[in-house]
């Protein structure tokens, strides 16, 4: 397993941002998580007082979980599969759906060391993320293509979905 300690520092410092901004807004986050497995989840319940801001994680690891917690369509998975943008957007509605969020991170990848396919190598991820608007729930979606080995893809997806968050409510 590849540690990187940088990243690491990366993903606790855009928390500690994240969480200054939740707060101020008074807003909640939910993730819903496939390829990280709840590492998102993880990293921000990590830090005390992020009960104050963070509702709830789904981890959705295989498909009936998406179906069952998030209402991702089968016909979605049979037709686009997991690791695409219709399904993380699926996902992020569900999340915000299922949950008091203001704001969701979901992600679907492909974290290996195997699955890969020519179409959707290794360190294929999608990310969404979703939030309540005045006309409902608006959603905007991110193809990534990771490099490393699981752990390390994993970690990329992380901070890429705080990230992600960080500019949305900029």
């Amino acid at each position: 397993m590849n540690i990187d300690i940088n990243m690491d520092k990366e993903i606790a410092a855009s928390v500690m941002v994240l969480a200054e901004r939740m707060l101020a807004k008074q807003a909640w986050l939910a993730t819903a998580e496939s390829c990280t497995g709840g590492m998102i989840a993880q990293v921000v319940t990590d830090l005390p007082g992020s009960s104050g801001w963070f509702d709830r994680g789904f981890v959705t690891y295989s498909n009936d979980a998406k179906q069952q917690l998030l209402d991702v369509s089968t016909t979605l998975l049979a037709e686009l599969g997991a690791v695409s943008e219709d399904c993380v957007e699926q996902m992020a509605r569900g999340a915000i759906s299922h949950s008091k969020a203001d704001f969701v991170i979901a992600c679907s990848g492909i974290a290996g060391p195997g699955g890969g396919t020519p179409d959707k190598p290794v360190g294929t991820v999608w990310m969404a993320w979703a939030y309540r608007a005045e006309l409902g729930v608006s959603c905007i979606s991110q193809r990534f293509c990771f490099d490393g080995d699981r752990h390390a893809i994993r970690q990329q997806t992380t901070l890429a979905g705080l990230q992600g968050l960080l500019k949305l409510l900029n």
